[in-house]
């Protein structure tokens, strides 16, 4: 189910796959093409991943490689990934998707295996089943944001009907993520990334409406606002958003996770060269504790 060596290459690169990862993945890929048992994993993975593309699933459950613990199973979800990838590409093309918005999305693959490198120093895929999100037709990355088509859960819908609107649970909105390696979350990208969505699902998903965005990310914890000023990008990005509901389990390891790339780092060692860093780690060492912020706004139709 794999190309050969060279055409594997080419792919890899398409998908911004780290430089660094791309001989020693032809090489393995040459394994896995070889191997029986390998391949039929593979084709069994492909199978869970591409029925139904473009329906609202929440991502699919990728097979678990049981296999030794080495650079092959850290890396098997390329392949299926790689191998899903005529799949999804005639999907896109199905839908209209215009082919550097395609590129751009599937490009994750490559910055998830940047944030593994981050954290472990070592050639792997951070978070296979984020992934099938956007190899399922689930997401899409327009400019600085990512929107997932999602349905509202039950807690974000009461705080919608409270606010006087008709969106009952299971209604589609759009969940916006914050990828990494992607430049400033300033005000102007946010606003057009939300110019681009509303155009993008007008075009490309017409049968479907999307009458809010939601966000659910330790960004949105108001606690922030305590450490950042007014005008920065963060409680600037915050202030778009309408408080749905509040959790009160504490998150901590998140904002360590994706500001130092390393959810296990010890507290006391976190570094203080930026504002967000020295929020994140000064307010832990304090005894404080972060949690997930759950917002939504209004979006607007074409």
């Amino acid at each position: 189910m794999l190309p050969d060596a060279d055409e594997l290459a080419e792919l890899l690169l398409d998908l911004a796959v780290p430089h660094e990862d791309i001989n020693a993945l032809v090489r393995m890929g040459r394994r896995v093409s070889d191997d029986p048992e390998l391949s039929r994993i593979l084709e069994g993975a492909v199978a869970e991943l591409v029925p139904g593309l473009g329906e609202i699933r929440g991502g699919a459950d990728l097979p678990e490689l049981d296999w030794p613990s080495g650079a092959l199973q850290r890396c098997f979800p390329v392949y299926v990934f790689v191998a899903a990838l005529p799949h999804v590409r005639a999907h896109h093309r199905e839908r209209g998707i215009p082919a550097d918005v395609s590129r751009r999305t599937l490009a994750d693959l490559g910055r998830n295996m940047a944030v593994h490198r981050r954290r472990y120093g070592s050639a792997g895929v951070q978070a296979p089943r984020w992934l099938t999100l956007h190899f399922r037709g689930e997401l899409y990355q327009l400019g600085r944001l990512q929107f997932q088509r999602a349905p509202l859960g039950q807690r974000t819908s009461a705080a919608l009907a409270a606010a006087g609107l008709d969106a009952a649970p299971g209604t589609p909105c759009l969940n916006l993520h914050i990828p990494d390696f992607l430049g400033p979350l300033s005000p102007g990208a946010c606003d057009r990334s939300l110019a681009l969505a509303t155009e993008f699902f007008a075009d490309h998903y017409p049968d479907e409406t999307y009458p809010v965005a939601v966000c659910h990310s330790w960004l949105l914890d108001p606690q922030l606002k305590r450490y950042l000023p007014a005008q920065s990008n963060v409680i600037r990005f915050q202030e778009r958003f309408r408080i749905a509901h509040e959790d009160t389990e504490p998150a901590d390891t998140k904002p360590v996770q994706f500001v130092f790339g390393d959810p296990d780092l010890p507290v006391a060692e976190l570094p203080r060269r930026t504002p967000v860093e020295r929020a994140v780690g000064d307010h832990l060492r304090a005894g404080g504790h972060w949690y997930i912020g759950h917002g939504w706004f209004p979006l607007q139709a074409k």
